[in-house]
């Protein structure tokens, strides 16, 4: 079967493998993934007044009275925070759902979703209902939870070694283009404004319907069809049709020895293929503490929530509110060119350097973020700008490391059949720590004011710090040299533990031998007196 696909070494003229249906592939899929994440936490931010405006006319039009600014706002969180719920129940399904239906079909189905909410976005103004908008944000939360864990599955599994983490990578290249082009799509010469914002938030319909028409038409993963189904000429065509119409020999040979070592761990009792055992399993909890302390920290950083409430940080620092359409624009450019720069450099540099150099460089910004507004409150000129500048440098940093590399991590230290599962770990700890930042986060501005980034500050500092004593390099290796890292891990803490409780017990040994010794004198001289 493999023999088939390999090249001819008497062809004078071999064929060159390619990587257009692998690009053509990724587009496809990404721009119905985690181009809708982005686009959707970035659109809810325009229309805020407008929609708080909606939200107070129809409950005058229901009770005959307006609610107070405080509830106002109570029902504005309910909806952003309607979205991160959304997100954690996709994130549930998307284990399931890529083990049942795979991958490429998982991610068409999860248009369904979408669809619904951009309907009921759609229609919402007209039948005076803000529920139906909370309904709406849930619903497009589902379908990014589902693509935020199901797309970097398949391209992790469908890129070549070499190319892995820039494939994957390009998850928060699309995820930072949804932002940006979400910011431009919400300005007010566009949909931005009070007639148009159900159209906005109803948009992120046009990149599902793309995928719908594309995707179709290109392969499955290979490893998917190969481990998960045993359909090995299935798994030779679609690694053929990705690699340029040739399956390489030597990847074919890995992906079966991983199939051979799935078999005979699906044959052992307790194999780990559901959340709870990966906590159980004590093998792979190095590994599932290294994935949930990046998923946690990727929100608890709060660089997300800037696209939430950008009004309400760029007026804190002092930013006229005519400009911050515009300012927030930026930092959608900001993270999307920090992503490609971040794109060319993860098979240089590795993952490791990037996720723990943009957390050091995060919380230096946070500092210089919190001296400025410091200096601004007593009058120090330009401060506003410097504060705005340590807000991009923030998600510039956020943008070379963490963005893309945290995403990456469960597809390369998680084999087959734990894959999902770790997902599923991951990507519920990423909703949940979104949706208490995203509720906390208005409230942490207004209460920690010139020190509301000094939280997140820290965050980035344990991050950078765990992080980069539990992560191995993952840069162009197998998984089971990663594996075996994380293994000589675990047994060097191990054999340290057993020295110091050794050590531990050897001082009283000491002692008891010393008084021993210092008492048998005495002893024998009082029987020799006797």
């Amino acid at each position: 079967m493999i023999s088939e696909s390999a090249p001819d070494p008497e062809d004078p003229k071999p064929r060159k493998p390619s990587s257009g249906v692998l690009v053509l592939t990724v587009c496809s899929a990404a721009i119905g993934g985690t181009f809708q994440y982005g686009y959707n936490i970035s659109i809810i931010n325009s229309p805020t007044g407008h929609i708080q405006g909606f939200i107070n006319a129809t409950y005058i039009e229901r009770r005959g009275s307006g609610l107070d600014a405080p509830r106002v706002t109570l029902l504005w969180t309910l909806i952003v925070s309607a979205f991160s719920l959304g997100g954690l129940t996709g994130a549930l399904l998307a284990g399931p759902m890529a083990v049942c239906f795979g991958r490429k079909r998982s991610l068409l189905l999860n248009n369904s979703f979408l669809f619904l909410g951009a309907a009921l976005a759609l229609t919402s103004r007209a039948a005076r209902s803000f529920e139906m908008i909370v309904l709406a944000r849930f619903l497009a939360g589902v379908n990014s939870g589902v693509s935020m864990n199901v797309q970097p599955m398949y391209f992790g599994e469908s890129a070549p070694k070499h190319l892995r983490g820039a494939v994957a990578f390009s998850s928060a290249i699309f995820t930072a283009f949804g932002i940006f082009l979400g910011q431009v799509v919400g300005l007010t010469e566009l949909l931005g404004t009070d007639a148009l914002w159900p159209h906005l938030l109803a948009s992120n319909a046009l990149p599902g319907m793309i995928q719908l028409l594309t995707l179709p038409w290109f392969p499955e993963s290979p490893r998917y069809l190969l481990i998960d189904r045993g359909d090995e000429r299935a798994c030779v065509r679609a690694l053929a049709r990705l690699r340029g119409g040739v399956a390489p020999v030597g990847e074919m040979e890995e992906m079966l020895q991983e199939q051979r070592q799935q078999k005979v761990t699906a044959s052992k009792p307790g194999s780990a293929v559901t959340p709870w055992a990966l906590f159980v399993d004590p093998d792979l909890r190095p590994q599932l503490r290294t994935v949930m302390a990046a998923s946690s920290a990727m929100m608890l950083c709060g660089n997300d929530s800037i696209y939430f409430y950008a009004s309400y940080i760029f007026l804190a620092a002092g930013i006229p509110p005519g400009k911050i359409q515009y300012a927030s624009i930026g930092t959608g450019a900001s993270e999307f060119a920090a992503s490609i720069v971040s794109n060319l450099l993860i098979e240089r540099v590795g993952r490791r350097r990037l996720l723990v150099g943009g957390y050091s460089l995060m919380s230096g910004w946070a500092v210089v973020f919190t001296v400025a507004l410091m200096l601004q409150g007593r009058g120090v000129a330009g401060m506003p700008y410097l504060s705005m500048a340590c807000v991009f440098g923030y998600i510039l940093s956020f943008g070379i490391g963490p963005a893309g590399v945290t995403g990456i991590l469960p597809a390369e230290i998680f084999d087959q059949a734990t894959r999902p599962a770790a997902y599923m770990v991951a990507g519920s700890l990423m909703w949940i720590n979104l949706f208490l930042i995203g509720m906390a986060f208005p409230f942490i501005i207004s209460g920690l004011g010139n020190f509301c980034f000094l939280p997140f500050g820290g965050v980035c500092v344990a991050s950078a710090a765990f992080l980069g004593l539990t992560l191995p390099e993952t840069k162009g290796r197998t998984l089971a040299e990663i594996t075996a890292d994380f293994d000589e891990m675990r047994r060097g803490k191990k054999r340290g533990r057993q020295e110091e409780e050794e050590e531990e017990e050897e001082e009283p040994r000491k002692e008891n031998y010393q008084l021993g010794k210092a008492s048998s004198f005495p002893a024998l001289e009082e029987e020799t007196d006797s």
